[in-house]
């Protein structure tokens, strides 16, 4: 039992960390693709397009050998989803363009309560004070190392609502379908990717030109070009199937929660290798974040040993009701006995 459960924390923390070093990783190749200072393809929707293209491309190969098996999950629920996660996408890249960096910012944390409400709403899921403690101290200190200029307009505020709302929903229904149907994380991924790649390399160019007034075929490929952008879809693999493992594995919320960690090492990376300015707010905030992340993960924990203290105790104890029954039951149990001793002699 103990290396059972030795076995299982090792394979969550080796998920967690499959998503915060491709995560990071991804980060820092699309600054390189996509800035200015780099080779400046700006097609954020498109490349999005390529990830779940080459995402697909591995589930298919994956199940052609066998390696993973294919589970039925309705067509419906698959485009649902796949309307859902293409929203979220689509929204976070109008919001990005439209509003300043601060209030894109401010969004991005307001997902962590916003996930809390909607499992409330969608799965009366209740959370301890210790829970909701660590996690305002975690909004609080991603938004005192992130947080800078707040500018906000009405294009913009709505842009982000949906981003938020969307996102916040592709989040929660990943962990609900993999519960309702029974499968693995990268089972779902592999049924939902093709949908989304093909969709997003439909429509993503047009979204692209409508966010940065450039068409993807007047661009120029380079051979840096296509390295990067091999990189970052391969990166973006991992990326995926890491993130459909911890949503499934844990929660969205604490997806929400812990992957605040990348932001940390974002910043952290941008100082080391891009020469970024790296405050004494920063720092800071990168402090108080952390510290959230350690308190929101011992109260979790604190959470799961309770639940399962009192679970053992309700399955080991009887009711007054249970107790009463069983009592009469042994008390008519010898009379039936003496009856049949008699009809026998």
């Amino acid at each position: 039992m103990e290396n059972e459960k030795k076995a299982s924390s090792i394979s969550n923390v080796g998920a967690w960390g499959m998503n915060i070093v491709s995560s990071v990783g991804i980060i820092m190749a699309n600054k390189q693709l996509m800035s200015n200072s780099g080779y400046a393809f700006t097609f954020a929707t498109t490349l999005t397009g390529f990830h779940f293209a080459v995402t697909a491309l591995v589930g298919l190969v994956s199940n052609a050998t066998g390696y993973s098996a294919s589970k039925h999950v309705p067509m419906w629920e698959l485009l649902w989803f796949s309307l859902v996660a293409n929203t979220s996408i689509t929204g976070m890249n109008l919001s990005l363009m439209l509003n300043s960096v601060g209030f894109y910012q401010i969004s991005k944390l307001s997902m962590i309560p916003v996930v809390c409400v909607m499992e409330w709403i969608l799965h009366s899921k209740q959370y301890t004070k210790e829970v909701k403690m660590a996690v305002v101290v975690v909004v609080v200190g991603v938004g005192v190392c992130t947080v800078t200029d707040v500018k906000v307009n009405l294009k913009g505020f709505v842009c982000a609502c949906v981003a938020v709302l969307s996102t916040s929903l592709q989040q929660i229904s990943i962990g609900s379908l993999q519960k309702k149907y029974s499968i693995g994380s990268f089972e779902l991924l592999s049924k939902t990717a093709p949908i989304q790649a093909i969709s997003l390399l439909v429509f993503g160019p047009f979204a692209d030109y409508y966010l940065t007034g450039k068409l993807i075929t007047n661009y120029k490929i380079s051979s840096g070009v296509i390295f990067f952008i091999l990189l970052s879809c391969s990166l973006a693999v991992f990326c995926n199937v890491s993130q459909y493992l911890c949503i499934g594995r844990f929660s969205a919320v604490s997806f929400q929660v812990l992957g605040h960690m990348k932001t940390v090492c974002v910043l952290t990376l941008g100082w080391l290798l891009f020469d970024s300015e790296l405050t004494l707010k920063n720092i800071m905030g990168m402090v108080i974040a952390v510290a959230g992340m350690v308190i929101y993960s011992w109260a979790v924990e604190r959470e799961k040993h309770a639940n399962a203290k009192t679970h053992s105790h309700a399955k080991n104890s009887l009711t007054e009701e249970e107790i009463r029954l069983l009592q009469e039951r042994i008390e008519k149990n010898p009379l039936k006995d003496v009856e049949l001793a008699e009809a026998r002699s």
